[in-house]
């Protein structure tokens, strides 16, 4: 029976990685895929298939598309779209990069790393700008419907779709301004993470309420801060049974809809973007079906 990789739907682990990585010119990914999907999937790891990888196998999953670049009002999104992507997970930072570098040995020559971010967990699951993050996120049944496909087929049952961005905050920007105005850009009052009435039409909260949205546009966050020399911001992560609910929000961000550009782009700024194809278990082990594999 297909079971989605367990780490979907567990809850976020202290600390994370994020590999991104390419196919080489010319490569056939086919030995290194089967090499990954000899190994036993527990919940500190989940793979991701990129859209191009997929063709190059000669595949195809329907919904999946590379990432859309889109431009509004003092706002641009990227896609900086990658063929393979891992996250790795865990409490021990250590066993994390471990972790990471013994699956990319696996899948080399073949792929190389193309970017690499660390994440951890903060204040319970704030967003560095002291805000709760994925308050409004889909509970048991109710987040297993909204991250896995179901009632589609071999190969795709068990499994989902996700985005994954990278955003740099700016975070002495955002702490000068008074304590309402940074309420009115999340929607919510940080003390008591109270969504706000009268926040104004870009706040974020109005920008991406999943409810209203038609159809519901539900995704599951799985996003955690980052922090290194460079700077600091969020690893935005939306696990969905398909694209379509991500990027319905996405595009109501950008203002595609009505022109109003959500309050995040104030101090924030996605800087990568990529889909990927989270292929489901068959019992433990990745069901590569959907690939030819």
């Amino acid at each position: 029976m297909a079971t989605a990789q367990p780490a979907i739907l567990a809850p976020l682990s202290r600390s994370a990685r994020y590999v991104e990585l390419s196919l080489g010119f010319d490569a056939d990914p086919s030995e290194a895929l089967r090499a990954l999907a000899s190994r036993k999937i527990d919940d500190s790891l989940v793979v991701g298939i990129g859209p191009a990888l997929v063709k190059k196998l000669g595949a195809r999953v329907d919904g999946l598309r590379a990432f859309p670049s889109l431009s509004g009002p003092g706002c641009d999104v990227p896609s900086t779209q990658s063929d393979l992507w891992l996250w790795v997970r865990g409490d021990d930072r250590g066993h994390i990069v471990h972790h990471a570098h013994e699956i990319e040995s696996l899948l080399a020559p073949a792929f190389s790393v193309q970017r690499v971010n660390d994440a951890f967990v903060f204040d319970g699951g704030r967003d560095l700008t002291r805000y709760e993050d994925g308050t409004e996120n889909p509970k048991d049944d109710d987040a297993r419907s909204a991250a896995i496909a179901a009632g589609i087929g071999a190969g795709v049952d068990g499994a989902s779709f996700v985005a994954v961005q990278k955003w740099a905050h700016d975070l002495r920007h955002f702490n000068a301004m008074p304590q309402r105005e940074r309420d009115h850009i999340i929607g919510r009052r940080q003390k008591d993470n109270k969504e706000l009435d009268g926040a104004p039409a870009s706040a974020h909260v109005k920008r991406t309420a999943q409810e209203s949205f038609e159809p519901a546009a539900f995704v599951l966050r799985r996003s955690m801060p980052w922090a290194d020399a460079c700077g600091e911001g969020l690893m935005f992560v939306a696990f969905g049974s398909s694209l379509d609910a991500f990027e319905a929000q996405l595009r109501r961000m950008t203002g595609q809809d009505d022109g109003v550009v959500d309050g995040l782009f104030r101090f924030s700024k996605p800087v990568t973007g990529s889909y990927f194809f989270c292929p489901p278990l068959r019992g433990s082990k990745l069901d590569l079906r959907a690939l030819g594999l």
